[in-house]
């Protein structure tokens, strides 16, 4: 429990940190992106904000709103297809607390909801460094909510 409170402070803390990229950065992100989504025959969608998105399974009853609580279960690699996280017991979080990626994915799902995501690094841990995610990674997720309170 304690890494997991430790991990949510951590990130609560990046994501408020405000790292900014030139557009030719944003745009270099977005190849890679592409690329890798073409290699590896994955069709997705991309919000405005540059996030890459497949809904596997919407789920049911109310969309997960801003300050919703979401007990969820995640898988996460880079890009190279290295694992860096694999929870299959439910994390729990705020939706407002998450990572811009996550918050962004999950506004679009509801309880049982499953979807698959490509965040550029302006969406995840931009500049930082945390544990085996290199600064500037683009993050690979998988992600099953489990429940909303």
């Amino acid at each position: 429990m304690k890494i997991i409170l430790s991990l949510f402070l951590l990130v609560f803390c990046l994501s408020s940190c405000g790292d900014t990229y030139s557009e030719e950065q944003l745009e270099g992100f977005d190849t890679k992106i592409k690329k890798y989504l073409k290699k590896e025959t994955i069709e997705c969608e991309r919000s405005a904000s540059g996030l890459y998105y497949k809904i596997l399974e919407e789920g049911k009853g109310r969309k997960i709103q801003y300050n919703d609580i979401v007990s969820f279960t995640y898988t996460g690699r880079l890009l190279s297809g290295k694992m860096f996280d694999d929870r299959k017991d439910p994390v729990e979080f705020e939706v407002s607390k998450l990572i811009g990626c996550w918050k962004e994915i999950m506004l679009n799902l509801k309880p049982g909801g499953k979807a698959y995501l490509v965040s550029p690094p302006q969406l995840g841990y931009a500049t930082h460094q945390l544990n085996d995610i290199p600064p500037n990674s683009i993050l690979v997720f998988e992600l099953e909510v489990i429940s909303v309170k």
